[in-house]
């Protein structure tokens, strides 16, 4: 992968970019680039909007141009390869926003170029992936459940983890496990940040 890099402040917007490319020679490339560049472009042009609307208000209740001076937001769009070969890539692409409050938004992408297309859990798992999956969700969320049954996660009943799918990201790190990845809010709370689960034993 090469990387589209760079950091600036403008309009009091701190912006720290750094986007991934990958490079092959294939269309399952070109259409992940694509997504890439949608998704950075889309996530610029989003908190420019909203930086945009809360300056509005700002001055709208009675700021001063003093005290917006010292205001600034942080965007941020990074990257990390998990693992790679030289015919498969998994990488991770992070997009975030601080000012008012703080948020991340992770996206994965695990790529067979040898064979043009996206790797499957099913692929690592085999046919009980499902089943697998599940099983090392539930065994996180009871190890991070203490004595007095407090936990940071939702209860199924409450919009928490009930089961993966197709959608359901992940990576898949260096020893080949496939690392599952719940963004924030999804099954537990905020302060949990976005949650990672191995699969481990990923033998089939």
């Amino acid at each position: 992968l090469t990387v589209r890099d760079y950091e600036m402040t403008q309009d009091g917007i701190h912006y720290d970019v750094s986007a991934p490319e990958v490079e092959a020679d294939s269309a399952l490339a070109d259409k992940v680039n694509a997504e890439i560049q949608e998704r950075v472009d889309g996530h610029l042009a989003e908190m420019e909007q909203m930086w945009q609307e809360y300056k509005d208000a700002f001055f709208a209740t009675g700021g001063t141009q003093q005290q917006w001076d010292e205001r600034e937001m942080d965007v941020i769009v990074d990257y990390e390869i998990k693992s790679q070969s030289e015919n498969a890539v998994s990488f991770t692409v992070d997009f975030g926003e601080a000012w008012v409050t703080a948020a991340q938004e992770r996206y994965c992408y695990n790529l067979d170029l040898a064979e043009n297309r996206d790797i499957t859990l099913r692929d690592l798992l085999g046919d009980a992936w499902v089943e697998r999956c599940n099983q090392a969700v539930q065994s996180y969320i009871a190890a991070h459940t203490d004595e007095h049954g407090y936990t940071l996660f939702f209860d199924p009943e409450a919009g928490g983890f009930t089961t993966v799918d197709e959608n359901t990201r992940f990576y898949i790190r260096a020893d080949g496990v496939p690392v599952l990845v719940f963004q924030e809010y999804t099954i537990a709370a905020g302060s949990a940040g976005i949650v990672e689960i191995p699969v481990e034993d990923t033998q089939t």
